[in-house]
């Protein structure tokens, strides 16, 4: 890790008439960030920020003291050290298309918007890597390595949108992320500034970098640490072919037990996805995929790699289905079926959004084989609380993505949804899953971590946050809840506190 200090001793030093009151510390705040940003990037008035007051879980909103779009790193960093000056809160955003109001603004906060740090850098096709700008779209990189035969394997369905550093701190994944991987496993080195404007490089372009892994610590922790500011990934060769094989199946148990058995039979996919009946009736509808819309449930299984092995995993794959009480299967003849069966999936969430109002998307993990447990378990909860549930998920490494449809117009609809969310979450921890699998804490699952995590463990996530950011100022009340000043914490035996 190198550390570099860019700021004399004078320019951290709190400036104390500054700080004398709210109202003075807000004209402050504006004030010096109108002196290092252009005009137009520096947003106070209300009306012009509500695009930025949430992210694409809306239930959850609020407006900041102000938005601001830097153009480069250098307005990042002067940004952060007027904020760290001042002791504003900073939230950082991407794209907006996280789902756990993770980049939701704080009220006495600047809403850090890092879209314009949108250059890709270097391609480097001997290497294999690519240095990106953290506002860099995830499928432009593999559209820009495709001439090298390359390209970037993790693959959310919003990836036309979502932003690379958005997918870092969330450690996002997709439909490909059985086989190569999340975020983690597909990115190389970092640059990150830290609460003080501090730049730091971590990560390595090597197979190992000494010291702690930083790498992993900063994949996934969700602003809370660090701003993100350049990412090196790791760019993979495009595969000779790929052929999806679809499958339907009459009930829900015989899907989820297919599912463990093509990992049993030593097959390990590109992706593995499920669809139950009303996921693929919506996807039907609008993408006109070719999706058996009398199943109960299909699965997407795709296998690349040389045609030779290609073939011969489709063959047993094909077989094993058939086995298994498989009542329709298809095989992609080419790119574009495959490519259209694909279309159905990655288009299952705004295809479920035109039969509903509203929809609450939930992200738990479970192990492979409780799948047709936790689904039947789902739809016992949907009757319970009146509310439909579609459910499109990575099945192949247990990444639940129930959707819950309802209608945000009526308060007790919310609630409803709100409490069937967590509910399927208690019930992934309690079959040996966790509470999320690529969406990330935010808001939205801060009350539900004490259901998984110990207040031990909670303190020591807590200690990683203070070591970083002591003021608690990046993505404040995100991710983790603070415990130092619960009933809980008190109670705990004597341990070093930071109050």
């Amino acid at each position: 890790m190198t550390i570099a200090r860019r700021t004399e001793d004078e320019d951290m030093q709190v400036n104390n008439a500054e700080r004398l009151s709210a109202s003075g510390t807000r004209e402050a705040l504006i004030r010096r960030l109108r002196d290092c940003l252009p005009a137009d990037c520096v947003i106070e008035n209300s009306e012009s920020q509500r695009p930025y007051e949430c992210d694409a879980l809306t239930i959850y909103r609020d407006l900041p003291l102000a938005v601001v779009l830097p153009q480069n790193v250098q307005q990042v960093e002067d940004v952060l050290r007027i904020c760290h000056t001042l002791d504003v809160p900073v939230v950082a955003r991407g794209a907006g298309t996280g789902l756990c109001a993770g980049a939701m603004p704080h009220p006495e906060g600047v809403l850090l918007a890092l879209g314009k740090l949108d250059r890709i850098l270097e391609i480097d096709p001997l290497a294999r890597t690519a240095r990106v700008e953290p506002g860099v779209s995830n499928l432009s990189i593999s559209e820009a390595a495709a001439r090298h035969g390359l390209y970037y394997a993790p693959d959310p369905s919003s990836q036309v949108a979502c932003s690379i550093g958005g997918n870092v701190s969330e450690n996002s994944g997709g439909v490909h992320c059985l086989k190569y991987g999340l975020t983690v496993h597909n990115i190389l080195a970092m640059n990150i500034l830290t609460v003080a404007g501090e730049a730091l490089a971590i990560g390595s372009l090597g197979l190992d970098s000494p010291g702690y892994d930083l790498m992993a610590l900063f994949t996934g922790s969700e602003g809370l640490l660090g701003i993100v500011t350049e990412v090196t990934v790791r760019l993979l060769p495009a595969p000779e072919i790929a052929r999806v094989v679809m499958a339907g199946f009459d009930s829900i148990d015989a899907a989820g037990n297919a599912v463990g058995a093509v990992i049993a039979a030593g097959i390990i996919p590109a992706g593995l996805e499920m669809m139950d009946r009303l996921a693929v009736r919506a996807a039907e509808d609008f993408a006109h995929a070719g999706y058996p819309r009398d199943a109960a449930a299909i699965l997407l299984c795709e296998m690349d790699g040389t045609r030779e092995e290609v073939a011969e995993h489709v063959d047993r794959v094909v077989q094993l289905f058939r086995e298994l009480g498989a009542t329709s299967l298809t095989v992609s003849a080419d790119e574009h079926q495959r490519a259209l069966l694909w279309k159905g999936r990655k288009s299952a969430f705004p295809a479920v959004g035109r039969i509903a109002p509203d929809y609450y998307c939930m992200d738990g993990t479970i192990p492979r084989g409780q799948v047709a447990y936790v689904l039947n378990e789902i739809y016992r909860l949907s009757k319970q609380y009146g509310l439909p549930v579609a459910n499109v998920f990575h099945a192949g490494d247990g990444n639940l993505h129930p959707l819950i449809l309802f209608d945000a117009s009526d308060p007790e609809q919310v609630r409803q949804a709100e409490s069937f969310g967590a509910d399927i979450l208690d019930l992934s921890v309690r079959v040996g899953g966790c509470l999320t699998g690529e969406h990330g804490v935010g808001v939205e699952k801060l009350r539900k971590m004490p259901s998984q995590f110990s207040p031990h463990e909670l303190i020591q996530f807590e200690d990683i946050k203070y070591a970083f950011d002591p003021a608690l100022n990046l993505n404040p009340g995100k991710g983790i809840p603070i415990l130092k000043r619960c009933q809980e914490y008190r109670a705990l035996p004597d341990r070093h506190r930071h109050d």
